[in-house]
């Protein structure tokens, strides 16, 4: 693993507000509740795809490289594939909640700087 880059188990709660709606070990779905300016670091996963569901507000999923950035109204979905270093946040001036599908794999949150 590049010396830049820590693997962790566990995600990072940005603002503490996460609820692990179902967990085995091939698949995760997680609820994020993001306060105004909440983000997650840049990071990537070795085999898990992240698809994010956007519940309220606005989140905005950035890719690194190829730098792409996606803003996600209620209703709208992206797919992020394992190995690509993205991140996201809230990009509402209010609260903002996704449900992160993660799966099928190993999950891990390497974060990189």
């Amino acid at each position: 693993m590049d010396p830049q880059q820590h693997e962790s188990t566990e995600p990072p709660a940005a603002d503490g507000k996460t609820r692990i709606v179902a967990q085995t070990p091939g698949l995760r779905v997680v609820e994020y509740v993001l306060q105004s300016g909440d983000a997650l670091p840049w990071h990537h996963h070795t085999e898990v795809t992240d698809r994010f569901y956007c519940l309220e507000g606005l989140i905005d999923v950035e890719l690194r490289a190829p730098a792409q950035q996606m803003l996600l109204h209620p209703g709208e979905t992206c797919v992020v594939s394992p190995g690509i270093v993205h991140r996201s946040g809230n990009a509402a001036a209010g609260v903002s909640r996704y449900l992160l599908v993660q799966g099928v794999g190993r999950y891990d949150f390497v974060t990189v700087d």
